[in-house]
């Protein structure tokens, strides 16, 4: 007879080492920064929250996530998680810890490139569609068709015009969203002036994180008062009750990402969904069962 796993408690300790060893391997990549930038990250950008709490708590918050997937699963819920803000705003941290243990069959990231030609001249909504949540999804959108009131604004790809018709369909479009049964949960994760010139710098001297930069984020440290204009405008004429805005202050990455997964669970009416227990089967043993040797050609190679 096969025995049960190890209690919750000790899995817990096991996922703790995990995350810890997750830790180490994301701290092993400062170096790549100079000393002296190091130094000025550190002293700029200091956090009360140790790491040992952080790391408690966000696991305790994705073991909470779990359980939304399973009840979204069960149910046929459709959750729409928008993420906007600032370049640099930790966006991408905060669905990274978000979607990091659920199944990529239920929870999935949307992230679109620019629009080509020919979706340039569809339905301004038309490319974001498809990928909206069917029943029993999760959707992320890492940016969303909120680029036309920001970016898109800011760096004069569409025309006043555009922008103009863009707001007075954008609330219409999410209430109908809304009236589909989805639930639409709109975030602006905020960082101030001096914390995204710091991040920028990081970017711009840890080969790790170059990736990150584009001409287009250089240009937005160029133009910071127009996207908050652009961005003041937009809360005042999409903030609908249907579909209101939370702001997410960014400049503490840890807080940031444990206040924003907390205020996701809180606005979500899921509950504990009742499973099956689990037995892992004993296997089975045939007699005239032989292995095949394998060549070693098709190994990878132990180099470590």
């Amino acid at each position: 007879m096969v025995k049960d796993s190890p209690t919750s408690e000790s899995w817990l300790s096991a996922e703790m080492e995990e995350t810890l060893d997750d830790l180490f391997e994301n701290e092993f990549s400062e170096p790549m920064l100079s000393d002296e930038l190091r130094k000025v990250y550190k002293e700029k950008q200091p956090s009360d929250l140790d790491r040992r709490t952080y790391y408690e708590n966000l696991l305790r918050l994705q073991i909470e996530l779990i359980k939304l997937q399973d009840w979204v699963e069960a149910t046929g819920s459709k959750v729409l998680i928008i993420c906007e803000g600032r370049d640099s705003a930790g966006k991408g941290g905060v669905i990274k810890r978000i979607v990091q243990r659920l199944n990529p069959r239920v929870a999935r990231v949307v992230a679109l490139p620019k629009p080509s030609e020919r979706e340039q001249t569809q339905w301004y909504f038309q490319r974001y569609v498809p990928h909206l949540p069917a029943g029993g999804e999760i959707v992320l959108f890492d940016r969303s068709w909120y680029n036309r009131a920001g970016v898109e604004r800011v760096m004069e790809f569409a025309t006043e015009d555009q922008v103009e018709q863009f707001f007075r369909d954008v609330p219409e479009f999410e209430r109908m969203l809304v009236r589909s049964g989805i639930i639409v949960l709109k975030y602006w994760f905020s960082i101030t002036d001096e914390e995204q010139q710091l991040r920028f710098l990081t970017r711009i001297h840890d080969p790790m994180k170059q990736w990150k930069l584009s001409p287009m984020d250089l240009e937005s440290r160029i133009r910071w008062e127009q996207y908050t204009k652009a961005k003041e405008e937009m809360f005042a004429r999409t903030n609908i009750d249907e579909a209101p805005w939370y702001i997410v202050e960014g400049n503490d990455k840890r807080r940031e990402r444990l206040n924003c997964i907390e205020h996701v669970l809180s606005k979500i009416p899921y509950k504990e969904v009742a499973s099956e227990k689990v037995v892992l089967p004993e296997r089975v043993f045939n007699p005239d069962y032989e292995r095949r040797v394998l060549p070693d050609d098709l190994y990878v190679p132990k180099v470590y």
